[in-house]
């Protein structure tokens, strides 16, 4: 029951083309035999059993090609008198005229399942046991036949173009459309991994600065004056939450990137005077000296990264923004507060190669009894 389930075809299309393979493989094979009204004893005896080989090789070469190459063997191109090529060879040989690649009616299906199986089998030993076993079929047929160097180089030759050269051309092709699948999966992976990393800096960029922000007017309520102690503890409770909730991001974020992909180097949204605003409605205490001449397209980058920062390390602390043409500074004083998130993240290695691209550099660490963020991009750059 397995064998019958493996050897059914999947479609009616497939049925259609094997009994039209049948068909002319046995046309061909009783075309070369004896007549069957002059000698039908013959023909039973010698195109009967060939055709029965060929409908077997027929029925299991779309499953297994090279069972099919063992099963037409008796059929090969062992007739050396008709040949692809004739080569004058007198100079060397007794017999003048040698044919090279000899060919019988059947060898185009022999070399059709000789293709079939370099494109389909993987392992190496069983096709090369079963090109030694041909081998040592030729060898007997030119030993029956006198053995001359004549049938040796016609052997030689059959066996290279109606075998050899056939399953090559599969291989190659087998080959051929394993390294376009594997470019085409490796195209698809970088394109997740692209994908991966824009989620994860969309959410570094936008949902880590909303939560940063929402901790700090949790920090700002848990601090006001005339709050009953409900009120009190209710503030304590957000603040936690949010920053268990930005520790919970920055763990999502980590597991969408990988440590292979690159910072996140695309511009964030919005303007400087958004930026602070938002965060001073938040209640973040904050102040901006924004120059009037055009400042750096990283501007928004800098100063969101800062505050964010700002907001989850130090949060109540009072925080300066300084943008200029060359210059972006944010700087916060000692906090008031337990931090609402760890150290670590990604969003400074995104900032610092923003910066290196763009040709500036990047400072960052201690400033009195606060921080500092500090980028200096220079003129010729914008």
């Amino acid at each position: 029951m397995q064998f019958l389930s493996r050897i059914r075809r999947e479609s009616r299309r497939q049925v259609v083309y094997d009994l039209l393979l049948f068909a002319g493989l046995g046309i061909f094979v009783a075309a070369v035999g004896p007549d069957p009204i002059r000698d039908p004893a013959a023909f039973g005896m010698v195109t009967v059993p060939r055709i029965a080989l060929a409908g077997a090789a027929v029925l299991v070469g779309r499953r297994w090609p090279l069972a099919a190459l063992v099963l037409l063997l008796p059929l090969g191109p062992w007739e050396f008198s008709q040949g692809f090529a004739t080569v004058d060879m007198s100079w060397l040989l007794p017999r003048q005229r040698v044919r090279i690649v000899p060919l019988v009616t059947t060898s185009p299906y022999i070399m059709w399942y000789a293709y079939l199986t370099g494109r389909r089998m993987t392992g190496l030993w069983p096709p090369l046991g079963t090109f030694f076993l041909i081998s040592a079929v030729g060898v007997g047929v030119v030993v029956a036949q006198g053995g001359d160097l004549a049938l040796w180089v016609a052997m030689t030759t059959g066996l290279v173009g109606t075998y050899l050269v056939p399953f090559l051309l599969g291989l190659l092709r087998r080959k051929l459309l394993q390294q376009r699948t594997q470019t085409r999966l490796s195209a698809e992976a970088q394109a997740r991994l692209r994908e991966r990393a824009r989620i994860a800096r969309d959410m570094h960029d936008s949902l880590g600065h909303d939560l940063a922000l929402i901790a700090v007017r949790a920090a700002g309520l848990e601090l006001a004056p005339g709050l009953d102690p409900a009120q009190v503890r209710a503030a304590g409770e957000l603040r936690i939450a949010a920053a268990d909730a930005t520790e919970r991001l920055r763990q999502i974020i980590g597991l969408l990137r990988e440590d292979s992909d690159g910072p996140p180097l695309a511009p964030i949204g919005g303007d400087v005077t958004e930026l602070v605003r938002r965060a001073g409605d938040s209640g973040m205490a904050i102040s901006l000296d924004l120059a009037r001449e055009p400042v750096p397209d990283l501007a928004p980058a800098v100063v969101q990264e800062g505050l964010t920062n700002a907001a989850k390390h130090a949060p109540g602390a009072a925080v300066e923004v300084e943008v200029s043409r060359e210059r972006v500074v944010v700087r916060n004083g000692p906090s008031r507060s337990r931090p609402t998130a760890r150290p670590g993240g990604l969003g400074l290695a995104g900032l610092r190669e923003r910066v290196r691209l763009a040709g500036g550099t990047l400072t960052v660490g201690p400033a009195g009894d606060g921080f500092e963020l500090v980028v200096t991009i220079p003129r010729d750059d914008h």
